[in-house]
This record gives structure tokens, C-alpha cells and sequence, in this order.
């Protein structure tokens, strides 16, 4: 793996090997990335990536299962990364929905904190 300078890596993440990292990205807490990736933009937490660029690929459930997230808090992030990812809105229109859904699931809150921090962008 190639951290270009600044980088941001939040705690569990999963590198595969040959990733790279432009300057200045972050990289949320509990991602994992497949082999040869090359990340140009911020990825939130919770999502796993893939590709050159890297494009996301659903949720790393089973990375979260292992750390001991309740099913509760599985489905809560779900619905969060299908509001991000699948539900055709706008970044702003879907930070506006991850507010709302953060007093139903407490580990949204830190998807959405990411997202209102995150200036380069996020991978979409």
C-alpha cells in the first residue's frame, strides 16, 4: 500500500495490497479495500471499495460482524449506505436524510460527521 502525504486512516481499516492513496484523502473507520485499488477521493466509514478508481461495493458487513456490531446497528448502516449510495440523491440531499436517521442508529452519526469533515469529495 502507497500513502501519498496527509493521509487520514481511521481505526480498522483494511488495506489490500497495491492500494494507493492521493494526498490528502481520508479513509473512514471500519473500510476495507480489494487489491490493486487506487483511492483519488474520501471513503466513508463502513464501505468497501474497489477498482481504479475506486468505486464502492456495499457495506463490510462481515468486517463488522467480526468487530461486534449488533444486527440492530447492521441494518441501521445499511439503510444509511443505501440512502448515500443507491437512492439517487444528491450529497447534500443525502446528508440531510443521514441526519435524520442518525436518532435511529447511532453509528450513522459517525458516517454523517465524516461526510459534513470530508473536502475532497467521497467516493461515489
Amino acid at each position: 500500500t502507497q500513502l501519498a502525504g496527509h493521509v487520514i486512516v481511521d481505526d480498522y481499516v483494511i488495506l489490500g495490497g497495491f492500494t494507493g492513496v492521493h494526498q490528502f484523502c481520508q479513509i473512514g473507520a471500519h473500510v476495507m479495500t480489494a487489491v490493486g485499488t487506487v483511492l483519488l477521493h474520501d471513503i466513508p466509514p463502513y464501505v468497501k471499495v474497489s477498482g481504479s478508481p475506486a468505486e464502492p461495493h456495499g457495506l463490510n458487513s462481515e468486517g463488522l460482524k467480526r468487530r461486534g456490531f449488533s444486527s440492530e446497528a447492521l441494518a441501521g448502516l445499511k439503510r444509511a449506505y443505501k440512502t448515500l449510495y443507491r437512492s439517487e440523491l444528491t450529497l447534500e440531499e443525502a446528508k440531510v436524510q443521514l441526519a435524520q436517521q442518525t436518532a435511529d442508529c447511532a453509528e450513522v452519526r459517525i458516517m454523517a460527521d465524516f461526510l459534513n469533515r470530508s473536502k475532497r469529495g467521497i467516493v461515489r
